[in-house]
């Protein structure tokens, strides 16, 4: 090994699958969940020499997930991982890095006759909540919470114009257009001191709901997806001090009018309301916009 070096190494479980019920009585409550572990380790003769002496076994690491689970039961994605990684490295002194994954599906409670249920859900695949803690021994952990397949349209309050036209162009100028996306987005925290993962999580959500829809009766306009995209993460930097940066992404989900001037008995010259969808190829917008000079809360 004397002229290479590690890059990168770890091992763990994959995919481990939780269900976590919380009884409150006659009311019950679900989180389900299905999570990754890595850990790295202070020596590498296990890759070396194949000496398994200091291996946690990834059976174990899944059972480690089951058993904290029971113990401290499951409130957040975020708030399990912390608790995850917390323990493989105070259980373990020779784990340098622990690394887990969570993502939660999405279920949400049934409302029977205008009542929520006690003990029925279903599940309600409108967006997932996905994080990741990465936590090195003596140094505080990363924490990055992630939202992906929130697909959303506006039939209006959204142009696309001015842009550059040159021998290579073929889209006209479009000042009222169908504005569809599937948002995917990620912050990093900067504490997790007393930080309600829940509650940040709901700002987030709404807010993104606010920069794409606006209000009901109005809307919001959009001149491009850039600038949707600048605007929501504007708007979380700006109203939430617990994170340091938010990637967002949103490629476009294409809605073009139909062509029906063709069809000169049955058809029309106009047409706004039948439109024809195109998933691909479709444009993709992204930014990460982070704080200046940020310190560590």
């Amino acid at each position: 090994m004397e002229n290479l070096e590690w890059v990168d190494r770890g091992y763990g479980k994959n995919n481990v699958k939780l269900l976590h019920v919380r009884r409150d009585g006659p009311v019950h409550s679900i989180k389900e969940y299905e999570v990754n572990t890595q850990l790295t380790l202070e020596t590498d003769k296990d890759y070396i020499h194949g000496d398994n002496s200091d291996i946690v076994a990834t059976d174990s690491q899944k059972n480690t997930v089951y058993i904290l689970a029971k113990k401290h039961g499951v409130t957040s994605p975020e708030a399990f991982a912390l608790l995850l990684s917390s323990h493989f490295l105070n259980k373990y002194a020779h784990v340098n890095r622990v690394t887990i994954d969570v993502e939660e599906y999405p279920w949400r409670r049934q409302v029977m006759d205008g009542r929520a249920h006690n003990h029925a859900f279903v599940y309600s695949p409108e967006y997932h909540h996905t994080c990741r803690v990465v936590q090195r021994r003596e140094e505080k952990p990363e924490v990055t919470t992630g939202l992906q397949g929130l697909r959303v349209l506006k039939t209006t309050q959204s142009a696309f114009i001015n842009f550059v036209s040159d021998e290579f162009r073929s889209l006209p100028d479009m000042k009222d257009r169908i504005f569809s996306t599937i948002i995917s987005a990620s912050w990093q925290y900067n504490t997790v001191e007393s930080v309600d993962f829940g509650k940040i999580w709901i700002m987030i959500l709404k807010l993104i709901n606010d920069k794409f829809a606006g209000p009901p009766d109005t809307g919001i306009f959009s001149p491009s997806v850039q600038n949707t995209v600048y605007l929501i993460q504007k708007a979380a930097l700006e109203e939430i001090p617990e994170i340091s940066n938010i990637m967002v992404t949103l490629p476009n989900k294409h809605y073009y009018s139909v062509d029906l001037s063709k069809f000169k008995e049955v058809g029309s010259m106009e047409n706004n309301e039948v439109f024809l969808p195109v998933d691909k190829p479709s444009g993709n917008i992204m930014a990460v916009m982070g704080r200046k000079n940020q310190s560590k809360l």
